[in-house]
């Protein structure tokens, strides 16, 4: 399943730049001048001496000026190999880090969609399993506010009134690809999600006036020609669970272009992490009144019972409602945090990545049995989606008069 994914218009928090420090140059004046150190530069640097003692005061005062500056130099020039020295170490630990996260979206994105699917087949209930694991994270959420862990948003009704659509487009988008994957194999449902990119291409030329260019208008042929193609040879194929799927691809990328459409307003803009928590708050509180009008209160202990005849006891099914809200959220979190570190096009490359880690991991652990034409359908609208990513990153040419 796939996280949040904002376009790359809606802007972030900027911090502070602290590259630029400021500091006192003592000087013979009555009052001190300020000075600007930047990247290892100084500017505005004053020393006016006074002429009570005639030519031998401005003498003086120019030695010590130029000492000033010679002492200032000469602390940066000492300085300046223990900085170059912990460049390449900050970069290496920033490396490190950065493939840490990586590896933590794309091991709990496996071990969510391995239990959800163990769930979903013992328990047939997507709507309540969809509402418990957005419970999960609003709990997660609150707890993240209330220790500080990362500071709370404030709320204008203004921001919420554009983030209620959001929501509701995150909603069914989450509902109905726990459909999908409660119908068919987890594989396929995420070939078929493979199409997003050619519902964000026709929604922003739709609704946005964007025109695509003629890159990423190709990249759309295999990635629609590889669902096709593995549809047709799909062996756990039933119309729920291919529509359900493609309804997903419809509300992530619908959410994904309200997004970008209504969040401009850089003072009414809240960064990544706190739009998700928002996001997922609303969804919650929107999703429960429904679980319960659609599918009724399913944890009495009949309900519970008929789990265990199909494989999973009490114990067990709780234990993967847990799991499989925690691993949900804390994957969408993480790729959040990913997103603030790099531009959108390259987390792209890397959601592409892990929906073939995540198609592989299911195929493996389920032992589901794959044709070569099934297989060649499936890489071919992974290496599509890969295309689309490289493409976006193409610039247009600036037409020349």
């Amino acid at each position: 399943m796939q996280g949040l994914a904002l376009p790359s218009s809606i802007p972030f928090l900027n911090p502070f730049n602290g590259n630029t420090n400021l500091r006192f140059c003592p000087t013979l004046s009555t009052s001190p001048s300020l000075i600007q150190v930047d990247n290892g530069f100084v500017h505005g640097v004053s020393c006016v001496g006074t002429s009570h003692f005639g030519s031998f005061t401005r003498i003086s005062s120019s030695f010590v000026c130029l000492s000033q500056r010679f002492d200032s130099l000469k602390v940066m020039a000492t300085s300046a190999p223990e900085s170059v020295d912990e460049a390449p170490k900050s970069k290496a630990l920033g490396t490190l880090q950065l493939g840490g996260m990586f590896a933590l979206w794309y091991s709990l994105n496996i071990y969510f969609n391995i239990f959800n699917k163990q769930l979903l087949k013992a328990y047939p209930y997507p709507t309540t399993i969809t509402a418990f694991q957005l419970g999960c994270g609003t709990l997660m959420i609150i707890l993240m506010w209330t220790f500080n862990l990362y500071a709370h948003p404030k709320l204008t009704l203004s921001q919420f009134a554009t983030i209620l659509p959001l929501a509701v487009a995150h909603t069914m988008g989450n509902l109905l690809t726990n459909v999908s994957i409660g119908n068919v194999n987890v594989s396929f449902t995420h070939t078929i999600k493979a199409m997003e990119p050619f519902f964000t291409v026709l929604f922003a030329s739709l609704f946005l006036g964007e025109k695509p260019t003629v890159w990423i208008v190709s990249s759309i042929f295999p990635i629609v020609g590889g669902v096709a193609l593995a549809s047709f040879t799909e062996a756990s194929f039933n119309w729920t669970g291919f529509c359900s799927a493609m309804a997903s691809n419809v509300t992530n990328q619908s959410r994904n272009v309200l997004s970008k459409k209504f969040m401009v307003n850089k003072e009414e803009t809240l960064d990544n992490i706190n739009l998700f928590s928002v996001i997922t708050i609303i969804s919650f509180t929107l999703l429960v009144p429904a679980a319960i009008f659609i599918e009724g209160v399913k944890f009495t202990p009949s309900f519970l019972q008929s789990a265990a005849m199909k494989g999973l006891n009490i114990r067990e099914l709780c234990l993967k409602l847990l799991l499989t809200g925690f691993c949900f959220h804390s994957y969408q979190q993480v790729s959040y945090m990913i997103l603030q570190m790099l531009s959108p096009v390259t987390h792209a490359v890397g959601n592409c990545v892990k929906r073939v880690v995540v198609i592989v991991s299911a195929v493996l652990f389920f032992q589901i049995p794959v044709s070569p034409i099934n297989c060649l359908g499936t890489a071919l609208a992974l290496a599509g989606v890969f295309l689309y990513s490289r493409a976006k990153r193409m610039k247009p040419k600036p037409k020349t008069a």
